[in-house]
């Protein structure tokens, strides 16, 4: 039985086609249980409640004024929320209208929950009810950016915390970028670097300022993160996902999994489902 669902971004037809607000009550009609993943983010303030989310692979409890992001892309399952109400609001990558969050949404490094200060709450409570009412419309303008504008004020508002620290020089966020872009067919940190036009050393010093890791160690945790998605929500098996990743055979990506998590792709595979 496929366990597994791809949402894609569609729009009501009410409202902004770029951000459409839902309830948690909304919500429990909607959700199958099934692990997910979307080619939109997802932003979630709940009021009430306690419950759980797993986001790729990670699960982590719930409850009042917590805060979730998950980001497009990001496989995650919702559990446990008979009791949780609040607010999600769904939106395209390219909803936010200003430089700063546009690169918060641009970002695979946000915490995907966190607590906001009880100092904040007010603040953005209002932004979020501002949105909710804006968004939901009916008989306002597809084409206003309002809601473009409330929910980038929310984003700022909530200043999402990152697991990764952005370095003054930017170099960081280049590599990020260009490895988000190339990963699937180069795994040379070498080939980063040329691209780049840094040296290498230049580059590490860079990664391990924002993360406190290698280059190298960045990247292989990317590959691995989207090895651990293809194997479990595309189901795809080892020689597929070897090919997806550029890989030149299932026995050398096979290698590269055990190595880097101690456990064979396909027995990961089985555990995670």
């Amino acid at each position: 039985m496929n366990d597994v669902r791809q949402l894609t971004y569609q729009p009501t037809g009410t409202g902004s086609p770029a951000v459409e607000v839902l309830t948690f009550e909304r919500l429990r009609q909607l959700n199958d249980g099934r692990t997910q993943r979307s080619d939109f983010h997802v932003l979630a303030i709940l009021d009430a409640g306690r419950g759980r989310v797993t986001v790729d692979f990670h699960t982590r409890p719930l409850a009042a004024r917590s805060a979730v992001w998950i980001a497009a892309g990001a496989v995650h399952r919702w559990g446990d929320i008979a009791e949780l109400a609040g607010t999600l609001v769904l939106f395209v990558p390219t909803a936010p209208v200003t430089h700063a969050t546009r690169e918060v949404a641009a970002t695979s490094h946000i915490t995907p929950t966190w607590t906001v200060p009880d100092d904040a709450w007010p603040s953005i409570d209002a932004a979020r009810q501002h949105l909710l009412l804006e968004a939901g419309n009916p008989i306002a303008d597809a084409s206003s950016e309002l809601p473009q504008i409330l929910l980038s004020a929310l984003i700022a508002l909530l200043d999402p915390p990152r697991t990764v620290q952005p370095t003054e020089s930017g170099t960081f966020e280049l590599f990020r970028a260009s490895v988000e872009a190339d990963f699937r067919v180069h795994h040379d940190v070498g080939y980063y670097a040329r691209t780049l036009g840094y040296a290498p050393r230049t580059l590490t010093r860079a990664v391990q300022r924002a993360t406190g890791g290698t280059a190298k160690a960045y990247l292989v945790e990317r590959l691995i993160l989207e090895a651990k998605r293809l194997l479990v929500h595309d189901r795809l098996p080892a020689a597929r996902v070897a090919a997806e990743l550029g890989f030149p055979d299932a026995s050398n990506f096979s290698l590269f999994f055990r190595t880097a998590t101690g456990t064979p792709p396909a027995t990961w595979s089985r555990a995670s489902r």
